[in-house]
């Protein structure tokens, strides 16, 4: 019995193959199947840090990503701030939606919305960029602005880390902003506005999770910008201790 149902079987199978034989078909099934996007989700606070400055200022500064999507597309919110303990208030507060698409094997382009609370008014802007990883190893993040009202400026964050050991890495970091038109409401003047330097020697911790750091800080306003900051008795220049973490989850 278990023999003729086996005969039965192979029967069925052989007179299912002909179709394909006859039309040159490989009789092997297809057993590849299509890989699908993974969706991946995530959160990374690149600093998350103490600062006091040699006037005796105390500031908290954040600069996180809360990221969602695959490797063909993210939506992103980046948020940064820096809040003075002081006087009880940010002195800064920026939070950008965007989307991120790959165009080359280094590099992603990415467009959307940025939200400012800076001192004085509100300031919504147009948001066009590139991120990634230059030759040498070098992050990059530079961006293209334009206010609802047609103000534009541009801003280049890099930085570049030096593996000291498995754990200890040393991070020197460049933030500068360019202003092409003036913005006096928020104290912003054409041409180079700011710069802020740094360097971070961190201790990693948890695989890159969790890594403590110590290091120092350079503020700097230039041009017209600095003049508005005098006008209003503030800084035009700081250099700041800082401590802190950056965190990945």
């Amino acid at each position: 019995m278990k023999l003729c149902r086996l005969w039965v079987a192979s029967a069925i199978v052989t007179i299912s193959a002909i179709p394909a034989l006859a039309s040159g078909q490989d009789f092997m099934p297809d057993t590849t199947q299509r890989k699908q996007p993974l969706n991946v989700w995530g959160a990374q606070f690149e600093e998350f840090e103490y600062r006091y400055s040699d006037d005796d200022e105390e500031i908290g500064v954040w600069d996180a990503d809360f990221f969602y999507g695959t490797d063909n597309f993210k939506a992103r919110w980046l948020t940064s701030g820096e809040y003075s303990f002081e006087e009880r208030a940010y002195e800064k507060l920026e939070n950008q939606l965007v989307g991120q698409i790959p165009i080359s094997t280094f590099f992603d382009a990415k467009a959307g919305v940025r939200f400012d609370t800076p001192e004085g008014p509100d300031r919504t802007y147009a948001v066009l960029g590139v991120t990634g990883l230059a030759p040498q190893w070098f992050e990059i993040d530079a961006n293209f602005y334009v206010s609802k009202d047609g103000d534009t400026s541009a801003d280049l964050d890099a930085e570049y880390e030096l593996l000291l050991t498995n754990h200890w890495i040393l991070a020197a970091s460049l933030d500068a902003t360019v202003a092409f038109s003036d913005d006096r409401e928020i104290g912003v003047g054409k041409g180079l506005v700011s710069t802020e330097t740094g360097l971070r020697l961190s201790y990693d911790l948890i695989d890159r999770a969790f890594s403590p750091y110590v290091g120092i800080v350079h503020e700097r306003k230039y041009g017209d910008t600095a003049d508005y900051a005098r006008v209003g008795a503030g800084s035009t220049e700081d250099w700041f201790a800082v401590i802190g973490a950056r965190l990945s989850f």
